[in-house]
């Protein structure tokens, strides 16, 4: 599956083996085992076996990452050399804020980054860490953001507008996927429904989770509607090339490149 067709992507802790078993019954497109907030202090290194460990064994054919700890920590030298060899798809970086770190990471592991924008210094670089080399995908960090611009926990998402915005902007001008951030609130379904949609109008690709439980709202919300599939289906098969006339509205080559790409996208999620 490529990054872009990913609707569903799911942290869970490098050192909890339960939950990396269970990830491998789930219907998420990617796993992301954690090796930075989800493991305590004493249990890095373990983690990091764990998740070597892991993604040797494979995921049923989902995507699997691993999140390295930021640049700075005690660990993350040793974790990148780790992961050069391993067969992980990604590594996630957290916390980055220039276009250099997505570079360093890229030139150790050798493997695509995903980049975390989590701070007022990493949304105003994001158009410089999208376009870095190695740098395959954006993901919101959207709760140490909201720390890091004041905003108060209660509050809406009105305050992320524009580096919502921003993100997107960035990760479609340089060609690769972006995806939003986690919702904390496991008991509010209907909360985290609505933000789905919301990111999903934005333009997001998909979105993280931190629980098995929002996997299959993420795969509906960020997944092809059927009946948008068959729209774009008949658009293709009567296209005849330039303006035209189409279920009462215009279309042209815009519209049946758009098609093939949703069509695209139904199928990854679908095989």
């Amino acid at each position: 599956m490529l990054l872009r067709h990913a609707r569903s992507l799911l942290f869970l802790p490098a050192s909890n083996p339960r939950a990396i078993a269970k990830a491998r019954t789930l219907p998420c497109d990617m796993v992301i085992l954690d090796l930075e907030d989800a493991v305590p202090d004493d249990r890095k290194e373990d983690a990091l076996g764990n998740a070597v460990a892991a993604v040797a064994e494979g995921f049923g054919g989902r995507l699997c990452a691993v999140r390295i700890n930021v640049e700075g920590a005690p660990t993350h030298g040793r974790e990148m050399v780790a992961l050069k060899g391993s067969a992980a798809d990604y590594v996630v970086l957290p916390k980055v804020e220039n276009a250099r770190q997505v570079k360093d990471v890229f030139s150790v592991c050798q493997k695509p980054v995903i980049a975390m924008i989590e701070s007022a210094a990493g949304v105003l670089a994001v158009q410089a860490i999208a376009s870095a080399e190695g740098c395959a995908g954006l993901f919101m960090g959207n709760n140490d953001l909201r720390q890091d611009l004041g905003i108060p926990p209660s509050a809406g998402r009105e305050g992320l507008a524009l580096s919502l915005q921003s993100v997107m902007l960035a990760a479609r001008a340089a060609g690769i996927a972006a995806f939003d951030g986690v919702f904390n609130r496991l008991d509010d379904e209907a909360g985290f429904e609505s933000e789905c949609a919301a990111g999903h109008a934005l333009g997001f690709d998909g979105k993280t989770l931190i629980h098995p439980s929002q996997v299959p709202v993420a795969n509906q919300v960020f997944g092809p509607d059927p009946q948008a599939v068959a729209d774009a289906r008949r658009l293709i098969e009567a296209a005849t090339g330039g303006a035209e006339r189409f279920e009462g509205r215009m279309i042209e080559s815009m519209h049946v490149e758009e098609a093939r790409a949703l069509i695209a996208r139904a199928d990854a999620v679908s095989g």
